[in-house]
């Protein structure tokens, strides 16, 4: 699996509103900052959940999240994930 980094694009998975009027959707995201795995002191172990911060392309505009966890399985909201292969 790769190492998140800085300025690397990936997938941030959107929330959805709660009564169903826009659904969960990947949108493209430039990684921003890397947060080292809870219990490491650096960056160079990222044995633990990846947490990011990114910069969010939507199409209505840029959206900036911090802390989002990394979930290549389940995509729930609030995630990011490495982009499919096509």
């Amino acid at each position: 699996m790769p190492q998140p980094s800085v300025g690397r694009i990936v997938h941030y998975v959107s929330y959805g509103t709660p009564g169903g009027e826009y659904t969960s959707q990947c949108r493209a995201a430039i990684i921003t900052a890397v947060e080292p795995s809870e219990g490491e002191g650096t960056l160079a172990n990222m044995n633990g959940e990846e947490r990011v911060s990114l910069a969010v392309l939507n199409p209505t505009g840029m959206f900036f999240n911090q802390g989002c966890r990394h979930s290549e399985g389940a995509q729930t909201g609030g995630t990011w994930h490495w982009p499919e292969r096509v």
